[in-house]
């Protein structure tokens, strides 16, 4: 029997916030993959910890999913943590997760802090509909294509990022989505916790005379709805009915199906739709 790999949220900040499963978990099993061991080793010393680790992250994160994924097939059980939170989440992690899945070995998780989940309760804006972008591309393209989207993104959006990056990245928001209202946190559950609620523009200005410090979370809020929604209906005034429809029965929609779509692209009704094709209106 395969043995089993546990996913074990370890403090992102406050050591108090490790769970005592987690503890006995980290004893009982076989090998720790830890992202740094040299950080991680402080952790396990705290507790008493003496499992042997060995370093999983960014840069060996496919070769040594394999090592560790044969391992576990010949059942030693082995624990997954990152430096702080969750693991794969914005992390490597996520790797030897998807391969464990791909070859049936037993994946559990032992929930804990989260940076991301932390941030968006203490930000004040709307939690019922989030997205989480974690660190943008570094690659100039991709970046400009995930900014696209999230101009356009009406949940709430969270955020990581840098500090030496900080401003960088304050500035192109702004210029993508606009002034928008935005929640900064840092040092979460540590003793110098910071939750700053403001807007886009307001913490550019303040960041450009203060030195960021500290990693960041940014919880942003989406779009309007109903804003948005105006906007795509006013996209298509200039666009005639008879084109509008062209261009769905092209896409192989019948007269029907096409006059459903171009009804809702502007916001009224089918009927109203068929009276105006038909001169009746």
């Amino acid at each position: 029997m395969p043995g089993t790999l546990y996913l074990c949220a370890t403090p992102i900040g406050n050591l108090q916030d490790m769970t005592p499963r987690v503890v006995e978990t980290l004893r009982m099993v076989d090998v720790i993959a830890a992202e740094d061991t040299r950080n991680s080793i402080k952790l396990l010393n705290h507790f008493d910890i003496h499992t042997s680790m060995t370093s999983y992250h960014e840069y060996n994160k496919v070769e040594k999913a394999g090592q560790l994924a044969e391992q576990l097939r010949t059942g030693k059980n082995i624990a997954l943590i990152t430096d702080a939170g969750t693991p794969a989440i914005s992390d490597p992690g996520e790797v030897l997760v998807k391969l464990c899945q791909q070859e049936g070995i037993p994946v559990t998780s032992l929930p804990g802090p989260s940076a991301c989940i932390t941030a968006l309760t203490l930000s004040g804006l709307s939690t019922r509909r989030f997205c989480f972008e974690g660190f943008l591309p570094g690659e100039k393209k991709e970046r400009r294509e995930i900014l696209e989207e999230l101009a356009a993104e009406s949940r709430t959006i969270i955020l990581y990022e840098a500090p030496h990056h900080l401003v960088r990245t304050l500035e192109e928001l702004r210029e993508a989505l606009g002034e928008r209202r935005l929640t900064l946190c840092r040092e979460l559950t540590k003793k110098f916790e910071t939750v700053m609620p403001t807007t886009l523009g307001k913490a550019l200005e303040y960041y450009k005379a203060q030195e960021p410090r500290g990693e960041y979370v940014l919880v942003l809020e989406g779009r309007n709805r109903e804003e948005k929604r105006r906007e795509e209906i006013a996209a298509w005034e200039g666009v005639s009915l008879e084109e509008h429809m062209a261009r769905y029965e092209s896409q192989g929609l019948d007269r029907k199906e096409a006059m459903k779509q171009v009804a809702k692209d502007r916001g009224c009704s089918k009927r109203e739709i068929y009276a105006r094709l038909n001169g009746l209106a």
